[in-house]
């Protein structure tokens, strides 16, 4: 997740936690996923840029078929992803306006594009993709929620270190505006130390919430020949969308 809105502590005082929060074993089926529509560039697909990357869980199994090229918001998330994933090139840059000057055979989007609270921001975000993508390449983008489908929800998870750290975490999603383009998720985390110590963090994340039409037609202003895909997967919740740009 970590992008542009605040600098949530999540990516930044946090982001060392990361791993007892959100591991890579978890990514594994939606980046399998992710991989079949990023490998539909023509000529195939090699080089993905990841754009929002944050810790490098999806990365994680990409690298498995594509070399990747990881660029977030947060140094340190950067971090936390460098230890992860060694052998990927990370950047530091904001997905809004990012220009590297190169162009990739894919650009990969994960759930930090939730952090495009207005459709100016989602505008941005999206002709960062095209700059970076090569004619022929795709564009995956991934948002968790679309205004057709959000639910209130809550979710709680985490685990323990062999070092003795632990964190056990609470997230509660609402959305206070149903007119405006944002929801809220708080997070509650309870973090122990390895003496055994243990802190309370809470944050607030506020994210952005567009419906299907908005995202396609996103996508078609800024040159993309766009359609959404729905998520084939064996977990209990509701599946994404996936929107997926080709840039002729």
């Amino acid at each position: 997740m970590s992008e542009p809105g605040g600098a949530p502590a999540f990516y930044g005082d946090l982001a060392p936690w990361w791993p007892l929060i959100s591991a890579p074993d978890e990514y594994a089926e939606e980046a399998a996923f992710a991989a079949e529509l990023l490998a539909g560039a023509q000529p195939p697909t090699r080089t993905v840029l990841e754009l929002g990357s944050g810790g490098g869980n999806n990365a994680h199994h990409l690298q498995q078929r594509f070399a990747m090229t990881l660029v977030d918001l947060s140094e340190q998330m950067l971090d936390v992803s460098r230890a992860l994933n060694p052998d990927c090139e990370h950047l530091q840059g904001d997905m809004r306006t990012l220009r590297l000057g190169r162009e990739f055979d894919a650009v990969f989007v994960h759930d930090a594009i939730e952090y495009m609270t207005t459709e100016d921001d989602l505008r941005a975000a999206v002709a960062t993709a095209y700059a970076h993508c090569r004619p022929g390449g795709v564009a995956v983008l991934v948002p968790d929620d679309i205004a057709e489908n959000f639910e209130p929800s809550t979710e709680h998870g985490g685990r323990d270190a062999a070092d003795g750290r632990g964190v056990r975490y609470l997230s509660w999603s609402t959305d206070p505006d149903p007119a405006d383009t944002t929801t809220v998720t708080e997070y509650a985390f309870l973090l122990r130390a390895p003496d055994g110590s243990v802190q309370v963090a809470h944050d607030t994340h506020t994210l952005g919430l567009f419906a299907r039409e908005t995202w396609l037609r996103v996508l078609g202003e800024a040159g993309f020949e766009a359609r959404s895909v729905a998520e084939v997967t064996s977990e209990d919740r509701l599946p994404r969308e996936f929107f997926v740009g080709r840039r002729p």
